[in-house]
């Protein structure tokens, strides 16, 4: 079974990273990428390889790690993909067969990572550079001394009070320069096990990006920690922290990864000029007063996905109509003409894709400025509960929405009333947000559309049919990028 060991040679796996660094590992067209990739080197590169990719696959499985039952003999079990494993055999073949992908991209990352550690010590002897290597990959006994004293609360104190009231769930995000993030990525899932917080944790070489559930203890505790961490002290602040009513049961189970980039867009972020909730409510008060809105030259930009401002928007804005983030720099280059000359107003639910779609609209040089709701959507409705936001607030975890006021502002799919309650399409395998009123899933209607709801009927009279595709046909006849004829589209 895969686990750590020590490379035989420091000489000949230098060589092996220095070569390999500069290997392409994000070919996602791949079908087994890391057979494939391990087919490029030659044979002593391979033993190399291989001794990376069991490093990767160890931190990728010390992840998944979970405190197994008290009633158990052992110390830990392991949850991954929303299954229990309780031995090491079983999460070791789930992994190897469910998770290629990941490990390849952790095994470039160890690689790369041990390469930028060899070359920064040519000028010490062979013996020193091994023992440099071992101390790299040993950061396990520093682990420990992170994590914060809770030997004077009892479980029940950090695990109960979940209820409606008592629980919590944290959204933060951090950019600054993480040299290990595997390293991080162990910390983070010692910590969040440590406190019992579900969620998901993302982390790059460029920063952190968190949205964690637990008792309100532990998401206390949590923050502490992080504000106390030397790696982010300087740069988070209580304040980076939103907090919306929750728990561990909003997730679940936890994931921490280790990935590219913090948010999926592919823009590096820039400096960013930020309005804050007073200002912006301000701005957008100015905005709404005037006659011709299409005339202004502000334009108030909703940089989330369809189905996000579709239950919840500030009145006025351009919501474009785009399933994927990703897809965003595509929408702006599409319409670039719509922002040219104008004030930028924009949003989001907690600030991060701001921060990389302002980057990347401001990067065009076509607006007058452009500004971000510095906090996102959760600080504003914080200060302005009754303000210019209307309706829900979508949140990626089993809550599917927060409500701070009660405007609805969508409908049935089906009949049209008002109604704004996510269910997920009841046909399996397909991923879309349904939004059906009780009246109508009453009478059957709870797929995302008639086709999804023929694909389930008869998948329900022969189960063992399973044809269709995860994106289903609703999705595919969206356009990708949709382009605006006027700011009132």
């Amino acid at each position: 079974m895969p686990s750590s060991t020590s490379p035989d040679q420091g000489d000949d796996l230098e060589s092996c990273v220095l070569r390999f660094s500069d290997l392409d590992l994000k070919d996602t067209s791949l079908s087994d990428p890391s057979s494939c990739l391990k087919a490029e080197l030659d044979h002593s590169t391979k033993k190399k390889y291989s001794f990376a990719k069991k490093k990767a696959f160890a931190l990728f499985v010390k992840t998944k790690e979970v405190p197994a039952s008290p009633f158990e003999c052992k110390e830990k079990w392991w949850k991954c993909c929303q299954q229990l494993f309780k031995d090491q055999i079983s999460i070791h073949r789930h992994v190897a067969t469910q998770h290629a992908d990941e490990i390849c991209h952790q095994t470039a990352s160890v690689l790369k990572q041990l390469a930028v550690t060899l070359s920064s010590s040519k000028g010490l002897k062979s013996a020193d550079k091994r023992n440099l290597l071992k101390e790299y990959l040993t950061h396990d006994h520093e682990v420990s001394a992170w994590l914060p004293d809770i030997s004077c609360f009892s479980p029940d104190k950090l695990i109960g009070g979940q209820g409606i009231d008592g629980g919590e769930v944290l959204l933060y995000y951090c950019y600054c320069d993480l040299q290990d993030p595997h390293w991080i990525c162990a910390w983070q899932t010692a910590l969040c096990q440590n406190l019992h917080l579900t969620g998901k944790v993302r982390i790059a070489k460029e920063g952190i990006n968190g949205t964690v559930g637990g008792s309100k203890l532990a998401t206390r505790l949590y923050v502490e920690v992080m504000l106390s961490c030397p790696l982010f002290k300087d740069y988070l602040c209580k304040d980076d922290f939103k907090t919306s009513k929750g728990g561990a049961h909003c997730f679940p189970e936890l994931r921490v990864g280790v990935f590219e980039e913090i948010v999926p867009m592919g823009i590096s972020p820039s400096k960013i000029s930020y309005k804050k909730p007073g200002e912006f409510h301000k701005e957008v008060e100015n905005f709404l007063t005037l006659a011709n809105q299409e005339q202004s030259d502000t334009i108030l930009l909703d940089c989330r996905n369809f189905y996000e401002s579709k239950i919840g928007r500030f009145q006025g804005c351009l919501a474009p109509d785009i399933r994927k983030f990703s897809y965003f720099p595509s929408y702006v280059d599409k319409n670039l003409e719509l922002f040219r000359e104008k004030r930028v107003l924009m949003y989001c639910t907690g600030g991060i894709r701001c921060e990389r779609g302002s980057a990347y609209l401001k990067a065009k040089g076509v607006c007058k400025e452009v500004f971000q709701l510095k906090g996102g959507i959760h600080k504003y409705l914080e200060e302005f509960p009754d303000g210019f936001y209307k309706g829900k607030l979508f949140v990626f975890d089993e809550r599917f929405a927060l409500s701070y006021n009660s405007d609805v502002v969508s409908e049935c799919s089906y009949c049209g009333v008002q109604w704004d309650q996510y269910k997920l399409c009841s046909t399996p395998k397909c991923r879309q947000l349904v939004l059906s009123c009780p009246a109508c899933r009453g009478q059957g209607f709870t797929a995302c559309c008639v086709t999804c709801q023929d694909k389930g009927s008869r998948q329900a009279s022969s189960p063992a049919q399973n044809s269709f595709k995860e994106e289903c046909e609703c999705t595919a006849r969206r356009p990708r990028i949709p382009r605006e004829l006027s700011l009132q589209a």
